[in-house]
């Protein structure tokens, strides 16, 4: 008897310990557990001066457990991800950002479909998709339609039933298949009022930000797949600070990571390694000045002066090249949905909704579900065609060009539309690419030095040449598909402020994602000389970067999206060079009885309306003197005018202040402070009865475009 009590009690204490290790099993793991594995993420390559760049998604897929018994609540986790660099994704009021997280790849009814403005969308647009503003409240289990508490008021399917749905951390339905599946309804059986009636239960929920580099969706519902299925949970829309992200060595470039953590739940674990890689970075473009004399011009010659005359054309004499850093680092707001695109506007207005979790669209924008209904207090849909409350760019990629030290006068030029080059054009269409029938640039206005626009729309206020380098074909009739026969030949003429600065931005309106393409800018400088030294010579600079510039580094409810920080350097793009001429006189000498008599005109005063000038004339000595000393210093005349000459001899000395530089023998450079000068030199022997005996040449003229040494622009004349 004794020996079966203590038998009973062993049974007891056995079975205690039974029960119990089944019931952790059932809390924190064992057989009814999920385990969730990181699953390869589409890495991307994101731009080193970038603020919002749109890193790759987060996807665990997610295996084993107990699914759900109907009529039992779904388990709740909160979910946490973590990067390396500040998240910048737009926040989107009341603490939420746009952050989304999606469960079973919930794809739309009817997906990619040209979008309609968030009215529409919630008067009656199928989506497919339901959303949940998740704020980690505690599941009210039976909440009404009107106000399901733990989804703070979230978006419906938009089809004709009511617009909410309370099943988040609510009850599982009496069907088969997946909780999170659209198409699946609550059963009848269920309380309609609260539930929903025939709507489809949530599968994207939007996060909240909890620190400068972390996001957390709070309460969500998931519900084990069992054996047989795989539950999938992908996180999108994740933007990052890639501009402050530390530089990379050239062997191994810098990283985004993602590390996720899963709160709340014993229930759900992460197989191996809770982190990925979501992007490198890289430099997002290249930029090239013109290169040899098309960047010079002569301060007193009239330079394009039919863009300011009554024909308002003329052509380029400076260019700007920006070549993609690598495929797609220029990318347009979205994708469009027609073959034949005229300007940004269209891109606008004829977006197709990107909606299809997982599609890389190869745009500035980022997933789209549906645009909502009712939102929670604080939360503010945008305004305008096309504009979606998720994921939407604020403008395609911008090219910020600014110009520094423009002279007082000096007009600047640029052409509406700059195609892209290096991309295959195609007629092509498909679901997912509206096909890339040649991509552009399209001039949007003038903009102050950060690339926010001043002057929107621009008017063309006249044309290039045809003669201009990037004008090969019309664009009306080929690839490039374009309304206007010619649109790439007209020109806009740029504000110059006060201060000599003057900037202009150009948006990409298509490109080829899987190409290096390239833009060349041709910029036409225009002036009209009014004196000798207006304008005024210098170096004109150029600087190019994304845009727009801004110092908002973190989540922002209004700062655009993309934005970026300046990386640029100045180049330059145009000089304009005093009014000089240079002459090389090879031979002069006043020894053994010869002496050299030269003479220097200053032709700028003529018949063909030239500005006549005023300058004087330094003459550069270069040989010896007698009994081989130094060669004489240099020495400047007295100012010489337009239509008179510089006469004197070596042994002599002559006019405007010449002196003499006896004894010397080799040759002679002389600089004129006016354009438009010749030379003639005389040779003479003065010995004995050999008196007389001379020998005469024309100066040789050492600027463009007779020998190209000075880099100044002269005039052809006979040697």
């Amino acid at each position: 008897m004794a020996d079966f009590r203590k038998w009973f009690i062993a049974f007891v204490v056995l079975a205690f310990m039974l029960g119990a290790s089944t019931a952790y099993a059932q809390l924190s793991g064992g057989s009814s557990s999920v385990t969730c594995n990181t699953t390869p993420s589409n890495n991307t390559i994101v731009r080193a001066e970038g603020i919002t760049e749109e890193v790759g998604d987060f996807v665990l897929s997610c295996t084993g457990g107990v699914p759900t018994s109907a009529g039992v609540q779904i388990p709740q986790i909160d979910i946490q991800l973590t990067v390396n660099a500040n998240i910048t994704s737009r926040l989107l009021g009341a603490g939420y950002i746009d952050a989304l997280l999606t469960i079973d790849e919930p794809f739309p009814t009817s997906p990619n479909q040209p979008a309609k403005n968030a009215v529409n969308q919630a008067q009656g647009s199928p989506s497919g998709q339901a959303v949940c503003f998740s704020n980690g409240a505690s599941n009210p289990g039976g909440a009404a339609a009107s106000a399901p508490a733990n989804c703070n008021v979230m978006f419906g399917t938009f089809n004709t039933g009511p617009a909410q749905v309370a099943l988040t951390g609510g009850v599982q339905g009496n069907f088969s298949g997946s909780p999170y599946d659209p198409s699946n309804p609550i059963a009848v059986s269920q309380d309609t009022t609260a539930k929903g009636g025939g709507n489809g239960p949530y599968n994207i929920f939007v996060a909240h930000q909890a620190s400068a580099s972390q996001v957390i969706w709070n309460g969500v519902p998931v519900d084990a797949p069992g054996t047989a299925g795989v539950r999938v949970l992908r996180m999108t829309n994740i933007r990052v600070n890639a501009c402050l992200v530390p530089a990379g060595s050239s062997l191994v470039p810098a990283s985004i990571i993602g590390f996720v953590s899963i709160l709340g739940s014993n229930n759900l674990t992460i197989n191996g390694s809770d982190q990925q890689s979501l992007a490198i970075v890289e430099s997002g473009f290249s930029t090239t000045g013109p290169t040899g004399v098309n960047a010079l011009a002569a301060q007193c010659t009239n330079l394009n002066a039919g863009f300011l005359g009554t024909t308002v054309s003329g052509s380029a004499v400076s260019s700007i090249t920006v070549t993609e850093g690598f495929p797609n680092a220029f990318k347009p707001k979205a994708i469009i949905s027609k073959a034949t695109v005229n300007d940004v506007s269209d891109n606008t207005n004829f977006a197709i909704a990107q909606n299809v979790p997982g599609a890389n669209y190869n745009t500035e924008s980022g997933l789209q579900p549906p645009a909502p209904g009712t939102l929670p207090t604080g939360v503010t849909a945008p305004s305008g065609a096309g504009a979606q409350l998720f994921g939407f760019a604020s403008s395609g990629t911008r090219i910020l060009i600014t110009f520094n030290a423009v002279g007082t006068g000096t007009n600047i030029f640029l052409p509406l539309y700059v195609p892209l080059t290096g991309g295959v054009p195609t007629t092509g269409n498909s679901a997912l690419f509206a096909g890339y029938t040649g991509g552009w640039l399209e001039l949007i206005g003038s903009s102050d030095v950060n690339g926010n626009i001043t002057s929107l729309a621009p008017t063309a206020t006249g044309s290039f040449s045809t003669t201009a380098p990037f004008v090969t074909t019309n664009f009306a009739t080929s690839p490039f598909k374009v309304a206007a026969a010619a649109p790439w030949i007209s020109a806009y003429n740029l504000a110059v402020g006060t201060t000599g600065v003057a900037s202009a931005v150009y948006e990409v309106v298509n490109s080829d994602p899987f190409a290096v393409e390239s833009a060349t800018i041709p910029v036409g400088f225009a002036y009209k000389t009014t004196s000798p030294t207006s304008p005024p010579q210098g170096q004109t600079t150029a600087t190019v970067s994304f845009a727009p510039l801004s110092t908002v580094n973190a989540a922002d409810p209004s700062a655009p999206v993309p934005r970026f920080c300046n990386k640029s350097t100045a180049f330059n793009v145009l000089n304009i060079t005093p009014c000089t001429c240079n002459l090389l006189f090879p031979f002069v000498t006043n020894q053994q009885g010869f002496d050299t008599g030269v003479a220097i005109a200053n032709t700028t005063l003529d018949i063909y309306k030239t500005v006549p000038q005023t300058g004087t004339v330094t003459l550069n000595y270069f040989g010896n003197t007698t009994g081989g000393g130094a060669a004489p210093a240099a020495q400047t005349s007295a100012a010489v005018t337009g239509g008179t000459e510089l006469t004197f001899t070596l042994g002599l000395g002559g006019d405007h202040n010449i002196a003499a530089t006896q004894g010397f023998q080799g040759y002679i450079i002389a600089q004129a402070g006016f354009q438009y000068c010749h030379g003639f030199a005389f040779i003479t022997y003065n010995f004995g009865t050999s008196s007389g005996i001379a020998e005469g040449y024309l100066a040789l003229e050492i600027d463009t475009p007779g020998i190209v040494r000075t880099g100044n622009v002269g005039e052809v004349a006979a040697h």
